[in-house]
This record gives C-alpha cells, sequence and structure tokens, in this order.
C-alpha cells in the first residue's frame, strides 16, 4: 500500500479528521482532502502564523475546507451523530437509535426502511420511528426511492 493509499484508506475509516500540524505539502493535508471529498467533517489546529509547519493548517482554514478547533468540545462538536447534551432524558435513551440509524444511511445512495432495519439493527417499525426523528431535525431526507443522510454544510455532523 502506498502512502497516498493509506491516506485515503484513513480518511475513509474516520468519522472526522483533525490536522494538528501541516507544512504547505504535507500528507495530513492529503487525508484531509480525501476526507473532505468523502464528505467527512475536517478540523483544524491552528499554530503560530510564523511556523513553516503550520502554514498548511492556516490554508486549510482559509479556503473553507476546515473549521478551526481550539478544543476538545470544538472536535467532539465534528463528530457526526452527535446531539446536544441538555437533551432531555428521554432523548439521551434513544440517542444510540439515532446514532445506528443515521450510520446505517448513505450521503449517496437511497435506502429502504428494510435496509435501514437490518443495518441498524433495529425493527423495522422502530427504524421508521427513528428515520421521522431524524427527519425533524433535518439529518436525513426521505425521497420516493428511500432514506438517504444529509451532508453537513458546515462540516459538522
Amino acid at each position: 500500500m502506498t502512502f497516498w493509499q493509506r491516506n485515503r484508506v484513513i480518511a475513509a475509516l474516520t468519522a472526522a479528521t483533525v490536522v494538528v500540524e501541516a507544512g504547505r505539502r504535507s500528507g495530513a493535508l492529503n487525508t484531509a482532502a480525501h476526507a473532505q471529498v468523502l464528505g467527512r467533517p475536517v478540523g483544524v489546529v491552528p499554530g503560530p502564523v510564523t511556523s513553516p509547519s503550520s502554514a498548511g493548517c492556516h490554508a486549510v482554514i482559509r479556503s473553507g475546507l476546515g473549521v478551526c478547533v481550539t478544543s476538545v468540545d470544538d472536535v467532539v462538536g465534528l463528530l457526526p451523530g452527535r446531539f446536544p447534551e441538555d437533551a432531555d432524558e428521554a432523548s439521551a435513551r434513544e440517542h444510540p437509535n439515532l446514532v445506528r440509524v443515521r450510520d446505517a444511511l448513505s450521503v449517496r445512495v437511497d435506502r429502504s426502511t428494510d435496509e435501514v432495519s437490518a443495518a441498524s439493527g433495529l425493527s423495522t417499525g422502530r427504524a421508521r420511528e427513528v428515520l421521522g426523528e431524524l427527519e425533524q431535525l433535518g439529518l436525513v431526507a426521505r425521497s420516493a426511492d428511500g432514506w438517504r443522510r444529509m451532508r453537513a454544510a458546515t462540516g459538522r455532523g
């Protein structure tokens, strides 16, 4: 496996990519570019503006391909399927099902309720209920062909 292939695999396996330090020509930037193409959020930790090893990070932020992260909360905020911590107890209990169903969907291919049910491990009826909740939250969309996960508009999921 080549260096470039490895970067594509890393980008595909992650829920979000965070670049901590990257010069203008960096493998980390290549991984971030692959993540962005795959619809994964990209975060960048800015470094000193005088440091050559931060030049790539600053370029990503300027281009809008990644968002600036300065804390653990910023990184956690990048993760898809994250819901507000102040949700009530009932919502907190349902959180795993919301994540399971959303993760069973694709941003490119419509999936039937039965397919979502099988992929998420939930009954068809429960998957249908959760899909309705996700649709109300604007995280999924329904079409004549099935359900599809919505891409995050700002790089946040």
